[in-house]
């Protein structure tokens, strides 16, 4: 088994891999490190150090080392010292940090710690009842990341996030109530969890899975705290979104900053984030083995228009807050015909956006308006591929199944077929865990740092003004009865 040996110096107490330790005495130790699932043997020397016990210390170890790669896991050999700096809160604390290579030697006076590897999986949520369509909507228009108002207007994030869901949960509940009256994410969430814990197991990495919901239950913050009781050692975090928005994964993560910097355990939690995958060539090879499939059904495949359908997202956060995922999703279409052409596939392809709302520029062109251009240029066969999603949700089995089915055959489009989400397919949750395993070594703790760009926000003056606007464009469009007709026609 191998292993790295290190020197530190512990506190004189229990060892719970990342967490908190207190302790008035230092014990010099030597350790050794074993590959996963990790342990630390640690032998203690002679002669303890007296310590001023007014002062209370934070220890942190330094490390230098080199890496090499053994059965698909980047190892590194480590040797690793001291620091101590002080910590505000008096409370000491030990990270283990990244150890995998070398030979344990776990005599009879070793303390052994096993390695407890959690994976959170990040993923939008959905209502599951039709009574749960108003609070989730809003939920989601509460997130400054899916409404950026300007940070003078920032106060009116949540009556603004009322406002609508009130007015969208009528239209949304129709949708639901179409596809069963309620999302199945969670539930095939819960099953892309289970596989890809048995995926891992089956590679020899014993790890708990988690699920955390931006908008709905199980709620991001509640996943924190069930890893938190299981006294995770090592996280790698998956969002379940193959290309980077700062609307989706970019929300997930603020949340996660936001609440391991507010805790002493998490904020020394070795973390990996995996913020995009949509390069990767098992999810690549996954892609371009449903669409080779759903080919075959039609009549002559060769003659059929491959129609990528994504998510949209604002223009503005393109342009104005440099969001990726334009670029991002460009370059996974090409990846994906390009597999496919090596392998004999060379149908004509598009790409178009869905799911736009309110009266901003969305990214173009429009998944209805492409449809309709498409029909109107003599397209016969149609093969649709949502390519943003993978699993079964709302914008898959009611937006593109029913409504843009149903607004192709309209245009003219007479052989229609939809490519499956990826669900539980085994390549892709086998590419999964390997993404979890090739992260799992990168893993280092988040930031501590605060924010201190609060002083606009705590300025008085700056407080007045905002509620000054603020209250005028509320009378505006709370008390108005044609602003509210008209901002009603406008955003929906």
């Amino acid at each position: 088994m191998s292993a790295t040996s290190g020197s530190g110096v512990l506190p004189r107490t229990k060892v719970f891999g990342s967490t908190q330790y207190k302790s008035d005495r230092r014990i010099p130790t030597s350790c050794s490190y074993t590959r996963f699932p990790m342990s630390v043997s640690c032998h203690l020397s002679e002669g303890l150090e007296d310590l001023d016990k007014s002062t209370s210390k934070a220890l942190a170890i330094s490390c230098s080392g080199s890496s090499d790669k053994r059965n698909g896991l980047v190892g590194r050999s480590s040797h690793c010292s001291p620091i101590e700096k002080r910590n505000p809160v008096g409370q000491t604390f030990y990270s283990v940090g990244v150890f995998t290579n070398g030979e344990a030697d776990i005599g009879s006076n070793s303390h052994i710690m096993e390695e407890k590897v959690g994976v959170l999986l990040l993923n939008l949520g959905g209502p599951e009842t039709l009574d749960d369509v108003q609070p989730f909507l809003f939920n989601l228009f509460a997130d400054p990341d899916i409404i950026r108002l300007p940070r003078l207007f920032k106060f009116l994030q949540r009556p603004l996030a009322k406002l609508i869901s009130v007015f969208r949960a009528p239209k949304s509940k129709e949708g639901y109530a179409a596809i069963g009256g309620g999302s199945p994410l969670r539930k095939i969430t819960d099953e892309q969890a289970n596989a890809l814990k048995m995926a891992l197991e089956a590679k020899n990495t014993p790890v708990n899975v988690y699920v955390g919901m931006r908008y709905w239950y199980p709620f991001t913050e509640e996943a924190i705290e069930q890893i938190k009781r299981d006294r995770i050692t090592r996280l790698v975090v998956l969002p379940l979104y193959p290309q980077f928005s700062i609307s989706t994964t970019g929300s997930s993560i603020r949340v996660l900053q936001s609440v391991f910097r507010e805790d002493a355990y998490l904020s020394e939690l070795p973390v990996s984030i995996i913020k995009s995958w949509y390069q990767r060539q098992g999810y690549i090879k996954s892609m371009a083995d449903l669409i080779e499939k759903e080919l075959k059904s039609f009549s002559k495949p060769e003659e059929v228009m491959i129609f990528f359908s994504a998510h949209g997202v604002p223009v503005s956060y393109i342009e104005n807050a440099g969001d990726p995922y334009k670029d991002q999703m460009e370059e996974c279409i090409y990846l994906i015909m390009q597999e496919l052409k090596a392998r004999g596939t060379n149908n004509e392809h598009t790409l178009c956006y869905q799911s736009r709302v309110g009266p901003v520029q969305w990214l173009k062109p429009y998944t209805d308006e492409g449809l309709v251009e498409l029909g109107q240029k003599g397209v016969k066969s149609l093969l649709a591929v949502p390519v943003s999603f993978v699993s079964e949700h709302i914008e898959t089995l009611e937006e593109i199944d029913m409504e843009y089915k149903h607004l192709a055959l309209e245009s003219g489009i007479e052989n229609w077929g939809r490519v499956p989400a990826l669900g539980c397919t085994s390549s892709f949750i086998t590419d999964l865990a390997d993404a979890v395993i090739e992260a799992l070594p990168t893993a280092t703790a988040m930031s501590t740092s605060r924010t201190i760009s609060k002083a606009v926000d705590n300025d008085p003056m700056q407080y007045v003004i905002k509620m000054f606007f603020g209250s005028i464009l509320a009378f505006v469009l709370l008390l108005s009865p044609k602003a509210v007709m008209a901002f009603r026609n406008r955003l929906f």
